[in-house]
């Protein structure tokens, strides 16, 4: 059995004690994180490494940033996305071989700021990594690019009410680029053991987001078809949301049959 995760942690020298504690309870085989906040210098490896995970880090002072925390011993592939140029500058993505696996934890841009051109670039990111994505599956690689997509796929994976329909998070070509991984051949994770139902992994500090359970489903993992016949399970850890101090996101874990 092999467990993966993904989390969001909107700062991870805020949330270092939660992610902690969260690994002595779960103790998953390989962590991504995402916008952790700060330049690689200030990542607190040393903590994690003494919790028995090494790390590598993607980071950039104040925004973005990417890494993942491993009990496996591991190769660094990649440190920014292939196929992208100046959206790769920025702290988004981070690549690995693990266990038997690529694992690529990507942090995407969210597009609702910098007007057009920021939109553009979240497409940008998106068509590169569907690139990315072709090349692993031509290369028969086994992979899992798990993180925040910054995509509502669905009606379903919105709560009512939660955005207008003009929002990045749910615009018509950000669902058809995610459609587009999928179309490739690519599982996602979650809606594979559970088609139906409210499946959030983010709620909004405001207007009581999170005591009305007005979420949204932003973080995915996609798993090549190799990778997708061991998926045992899938779920987002709903519990951390209500912690003190909480990030915006929750942990999505996932298990594989197998080593």
């Amino acid at each position: 059995m092999m467990k993966i995760a993904s989390w969001n942690v909107n700062s991870v020298r805020q949330r270092q004690a939660h992610v902690l504690d969260w690994l002595e309870r779960e103790k998953p085989d390989l962590l991504g994180l995402q916008e952790i906040k700060c330049e690689d210098a200030s990542f607190p490896a040393e903590a994690f490494r003494a919790a028995g995970y090494d790390c590598v880090v993607v980071g950039q002072k104040s925004y973005n940033g990417v890494a993942i925390l491993s009990r496996l011993p591991f190769s660094v592939t990649a440190r920014a996305l292939p196929f992208l140029d100046g959206e790769a500058l920025q702290a988004r993505y981070v690549e690995i071989e693990a266990g038997g696996l690529t694992f690529g934890n990507l942090y995407l841009p969210n597009g609702n700021s910098g007007g057009s051109a920021g939109y553009e670039a979240k497409l940008a990111f998106m068509e590169a990594l569907a690139l990315h994505a072709r090349a692993l599956l031509e290369a028969g690689r086994d992979f899992v690019l798990a993180g925040d997509y910054n995509v509502c796929p669905t009606d379903e994976d919105c709560a009512p009410g939660a955005l207008p329909p003009t929002d990045a998070l749910v615009r018509p070509e950000s669902r058809a680029a995610f459609r587009r991984l999928i179309w490739l051949g690519l599982t996602d994770a979650l809606r594979a053991l559970h088609p139906h139902g409210r499946y959030y992994t983010f709620w909004d500090y405001q207007a009581g987001a999170w005591p009305r359970d007005c979420g949204l489903r932003i973080d995915h993992a996609l798993l090549s078809p190799r990778i997708a016949e061991r998926l045992d399970s899938a779920q987002p850890d709903r519990d951390e949301r209500g912690r003190a101090q909480p990030s915006d996101h929750v942990p999505l874990v996932i298990t594989l049959d197998g080593p």
